[in-house]
């Protein structure tokens, strides 16, 4: 335990010493985030108000109104003559006011995570001066998708992070290791990353295994610059422990996918192996998390970037020659 607790805190030294060119003073940018709580005003709509209240949110909401219909709750299009009464079917369900009764208890104020979403897209904007600020709408999904992306807005089901304890969770069979990151805490990193993949898509020439690690290396490093003061287990989802394994086991992971030829494998189950969700790495020891590959490729691009201080955010972003990366890097754990 000692041990560990050393390794972490000089970890920890390092890590902070490695981003300081990111912690760069935002004080300056101009920028009020909107957050608007579709959840509460739906589930105050009932038979008595829904003809009159109900035209409000569609012309509040548009485009992300009818893509949460359609895409998240399944209910169709909010023009449809049968559509109030598949969504007063949706808004009385037990489960369903039993979620929103603890999501208005877990996110009663919701001013402190408004304030660090809106540092990250201080930090955004800073980089990005000309792009869009989204707009954050929390809504309850049914436990269905976590982060819901249209256009100029996020979704964010709040249902979705009501805490790794939560009995709806433990009732619906969701696996320990996917309860852990269904927090408060998780929401900066989740809503930031999935901000990040929709305005920097993955180049879909590149399909194997190396391209799909710097791509998602790219994205961690934008979380970092984004959310700089974040710590590196919310960002990447992992206990101290996994994280430290990680750390721990850096080199022989490296070694495992060089000897074994996987860096430029193009086989799906390959790829899914070391980027996808689950419990553990398969090909490590069941003390290792999963998307180890993900991490691995985080570590690739923090080193490409610590070797070429000259090289900016919007450049890391616009570069989508992963090989290149992987080459300049000069990626070598010992």
């Amino acid at each position: 335990m000692v041990k560990l607790l050393s390794l972490l805190f000089m970890l920890t030294i390092l890590l902070s010493c490695e981003s300081n060119r990111l912690k760069v003073n935002v004080s300056s940018v101009n920028l009020t985030l909107k957050v608007a709580r579709l959840d509460q005003e739906l589930f105050q709509l009932n038979s008595q108000n829904i003809s009159t209240s109900l035209p409000k949110i569609q012309q509040t909401y548009g485009q992300f109104f009818e893509a949460y219909n359609e895409n998240v709750l399944g209910l169709g299009n909010s023009t449809d003559p049968a559509y109030a009464n598949y969504l007063q079917t949706f808004l009385s369900d037990s489960i369903r006011l039993a979620s929103v009764k603890q999501i208005d208890s877990v996110y009663a104020d919701l001013t402190e995570l408004k304030q660090k979403l809106e540092l990250g897209f201080k930090h955004y904007r800073y980089y990005f001066p000309t792009k869009t600020i989204p707009k954050i709408i929390t809504l309850v999904s049914g436990f269905n998708q976590s982060i819901v992306l249209t256009g100029d807005a996020i979704g964010l089901s709040l249902d979705n992070y009501l805490g790794a304890s939560c009995h709806f969770y433990k009732q619906l069979g969701i696996p320990a290791y996917k309860r852990e990151n269904m927090t408060r805490e998780k929401i900066p990193s989740d809503i930031i990353y999935a901000w990040g993949v929709s305005e920097f898509g993955f180049d879909e020439s590149k399909v194997n295994l190396v391209s799909q690690m710097i791509y998602q290396g790219k994205m961690m490093v934008f979380v970092d610059a984004m959310l700089p003061e974040e710590a590196d287990n919310f960002k990447i989802g992992y206990s101290t422990e996994k994280l430290a394994w990680c750390f721990k086991s850096e080199a022989s992971m490296w070694t495992y996918l060089i000897e074994h030829k996987m860096l430029f494998s193009s086989e799906r189950m390959n790829i899914v192996r070391f980027i996808n969700p689950a419990p553990f790495t398969s090909c490590f020891t069941s003390d290792s998390p999963g998307r180890t590959g993900i991490w691995i490729g985080w570590q690739i691009v923090r080193a490409y970037m610590k070797k070429h201080p000259e090289i900016s955010i919007p450049e890391l972003m616009a570069e989508n020659d992963y090989q290149k990366i992987l080459n300049e890097s000069g990626y070598s754990p010992e």
